[in-house]
């Protein structure tokens, strides 16, 4: 009951036994034609580049910087936390010219912040995490996107922590590029990232295309811009993997395809609305349970995520002492802190296959019995 990875749904876990199939194998591109349009469905999004990076999420991160962000390229982020800094450590690692939003940790940018930062830096990518888990803290992106067009940017967005437990409106914020994982809302494993792409994303990213010489054909050709400088993340690539042109980039990691699949089926046959729903209530269950408790809140109620809640570690309490009796004494999870939070708040999860209102019980009895005892 921490900030993820969370328990795997015993459907994924299943879908994971199955056996291998050849990356050409009919049944296998059906799947991945499949996992496409799943996909689109829980992005919100009409989009046809609407795939799987093989990796944990970050593998999602870096594979869409590494393809937006050519050396020397101006790009803004939003930092507020942890996952917002590492954005930056990424487009320094790209040889981003970098500017930022820098705000406390916790808080948000307003529409106004990010169009001023957008008029002054004229950016060719702009960058944000839409929940921050770091922080518990989602950025609202309702017009984002649109602000990103109006002065020529490209958008991207990490919705690794809110996939699935909150609402991703690709198609309605206008963000050219959103990545995720599994192991958070869509209740799956660590090593896979949903990546969902615009066609304006996408013909910049095959404008950097670089096919590699043991795998070039006439049908596919390099770009023209400063090519992408990973081989792994070149998305060109990837996408003529995923498309009919089936480009033999890369081995894809099937169990996690299967893995993936059966994460979007459940989140569908739930239903997008009804699967919000149910993660709203469960963390305002764990938030008025903690403000039961005396316990104070980390963060704004206005601005809290729904699948994670940040609380205040009383004083004089060890937090992690008060973990590991949590996880030893009856096998609950449940988060420490990064930077400066660190020793301040605990983090809990409620989120996937956990979100749900007796597992929520469970968990703040078993808070309620150790800090009892501890006093």
């Amino acid at each position: 009951m921490g900030p993820g990875p969370i328990n795997v749904h015993p459907r994924v876990l299943r879908a994971m036994g199955a056996d291998m199939l050849g990356q050409f194998d009919p049944e296998m591109t059906e799947y991945m034609n499949q996992t496409m349009d799943l996909y689109r469905q829980v992005f919100m999004t009409q989009n046809r580049w609407t795939f799987l990076i093989d990796g944990s999420a970050r593998a999602g991160i870096e594979a869409a910087l590494t393809s937006l962000i050519e050396p020397g390229a101006k790009v803004l982020l939003i930092r507020s936390g942890r996952f917002g800094m590492l954005l930056g450590e990424i487009a320094e690692r790209l040889g981003a010219d970098i500017a930022t939003i820098d705000l406390e940790w916790g808080q948000v940018a307003t529409l106004a912040q990010i169009e001023a930062a957008l008029a002054e830096h004229r950016p060719a990518v702009f960058a944000a995490i839409h929940g921050d888990t770091s922080t518990t803290t989602a950025q609202p992106l309702e017009g984002v996107g649109a602000l990103c067009r109006k002065y020529g940017a490209l958008s991207y967005v990490d919705a690794t922590a809110t996939l699935g437990g909150m609402p991703v409106r690709t198609d309605e914020w206008e963000i050219d590029v959103i990545s995720a994982g599994l192991q958070k809302c869509m209740g799956g494993p660590p090593g896979s990232a949903p990546i969902t792409i615009s066609d304006r994303a996408a013909e910049f990213i095959f404008s950097r295309r670089k096919v590699e010489s043991g795998i070039r054909r006439d049908d596919i050709s390099d770009g023209t811009r400063p090519f992408i400088r990973s081989n792994y993340f070149d998305l060109a690539m990837v996408m003529d993997y995923w498309s009919e042109k089936r480009l033999n980039h890369h081995t894809e990691a099937t169990s996690m395809l299967y893995a993936a699949r059966e994460c979007a089926r459940l989140a569908l046959e739930e239903g997008l609305e009804n699967r919000f729903t149910r993660h709203v209530a469960a963390g305002k269950a764990i938030a008025e349970g903690l403000r039961g408790l005396g316990l104070t809140l980390y963060g704004q109620d206005a601005y809290r995520m729904s699948n994670v809640t940040g609380v205040y570690i009383p004083e004089g309490v060890n937090g992690e002492r008060v973990r590991a009796r949590m996880r030893d004494e009856y096998q609950i999870e449940i988060g420490t802190a990064f930077g400066p939070l660190v020793g301040k708040i605990w983090r809990l999860g409620a989120m996937g296959y956990n979100a749900e209102l007796h597992k929520v019980r469970l968990t703040l009895a078993a808070l309620k019995a150790v800090l009892e005892s501890e006093a």
